[in-house]
């Protein structure tokens, strides 16, 4: 028969709250997004606009924190959802003032980079570490373009 805690503090002392875990999100379902983009100094078809569907999996290492979590899953897919249905475009790319001029600024996303699969997963990386709590130590994003292009964070 397990062993049950007898009180609060036997079962806080237990759980190593000052040890830092792993939490991963999306290893095994993805969290999928659709965005626009194109790669303005490309010379082939990816400089002219198009979109992908992503798939995202972010791995997030902490220490446990007093809601018994690392991080609180919805926080991580909403800050990535940000740019679900958006257009993701480098900075000084024209597209932006025609997206201002017809009134959609806000379904861009501007990045001080090309817009590819790699970028994107640094910039979520950082994006998050900025939002996420101090608690958080590392994170890590993965993104996949249409399961035909991978990136993995450098270790």
């Amino acid at each position: 028969m397990p062993k049950v805690a007898s009180s609060e503090h036997d079962t806080h002392s237990s759980l190593a709250a000052d040890e830092e875990r792993v939490l991963s999100i999306g290893s095994d379902r993805p969290i999928r997004i659709s965005s626009g983009h194109r790669l303005l100094h490309h010379e082939g078809k990816c400089s002219r606009p198009h979109g992908h569907n992503y798939e995202i999996a972010v791995t997030v290492t902490g220490t446990l924190r007093e809601e018994g979590w690392v991080v609180d899953k919805g926080t991580v897919t909403d800050i990535i959802e940000e740019w679900d249905h958006r257009f993701l475009l480098e900075r000084g790319d024209p597209l932006i003032d025609a997206f201002e001029q017809s009134g959609d600024s806000d379904a861009t996303v501007v990045l001080d980079h090309p817009p590819t699969a790699e970028v994107m997963g640094i910039v979520l990386e950082n994006r998050l570490r900025d939002r996420l709590p101090a608690s958080v130590s590392e994170v890590d994003v993965e993104v996949r373009e249409t399961s035909e292009l991978r990136t993995h964070p450098s270790r």
